[in-house]
């Protein structure tokens, strides 16, 4: 079979993402008819999709599992109900220079990823979720695979990895922080599977506002 090579021709600023995030949604609606997915996002913001890993820069993004015989719907698991980490504002002191500066190689605003800490960790770097995310950024496993992180509980490499995560995030729904975070919270391919909403878990429908409120307040006061 012929790889099949899905490009974005324009930046993560403009439309065309939010239509490659229509055709992954459809890609994934439609079954048996594409198998497994693979995909980058570029230095440039540009989602790059194939049925095959064309190099090493493709991960997997979406397992086809073996079809059954009879159709059976299968419900998607919802994420663990969750609240705010309690911040500790020693550690938030204490990690601020380096949010400040992954937030600025990898062209974020330190507000935002001052917020995704916060909600995900409260900037406490040995935090370990039920789930086994990890760290500041609280990184799943294969997400640290994802961006070759040697060292999930090293603060550095974990608050890049996440804040690539992020960005790649933003890139491929378009911009859109809300969907963004919703992913980074549920997984790309739940939001996608929703339609390109915030899908309908409890915990993601109160992960998206808590980390929003937290960016509107580091915004307005950078230091608190």
């Amino acid at each position: 079979m012929m790889p099949l090579h899905v490009l974005s021709s324009s930046a993560h600023l403009r439309r065309p993402t939010l239509r490659l995030a229509g055709a992954l949604a459809a890609c994934l609606a439609c079954g048996g008819a594409l198998a497994d997915l693979y995909g980058y996002v570029d230095e440039k913001g540009v989602p790059h999709l194939s049925n095959v890993p064309l190099d090493s820069r493709y991960y997997l993004f979406k397992k086809e599992p073996p079809r059954p015989t009879m159709p059976v719907p299968v419900p998607m698991e919802p994420p663990a109900a969750g609240k705010t980490a309690r911040i500790d504002p020693a550690l938030r002191k204490q990690y601020s220079p380096l949010i400040a500066n992954v937030a600025k190689r990898h062209q974020l605003d330190a507000a935002l990823l001052h917020a995704v800490v916060a909600v995900e960790s409260g900037y406490n770097p040995k935090a370990v979720s039920p789930r086994g995310a990890i760290g500041l950024m609280q990184l799943m496993p294969d997400t640290a695979r994802r961006y070759a992180v040697r060292n999930m509980w090293d603060p550095r490499e974990n608050l890049d990895a996440g804040a690539r995560y992020l960005r790649d995030l933003m890139a491929l729904f378009g911009n859109d922080l809300a969907l963004a975070l919703a992913a980074y919270n549920a997984g790309e391919e739940a939001v996608i599977q929703s339609g390109n909403r915030i899908p309908p878990f409890a915990e993601t429908r109160s992960y998206v506002p808590r980390v929003l409120r937290h960016y509107r307040h580091y915004r307005r006061s950078p230091g608190t």
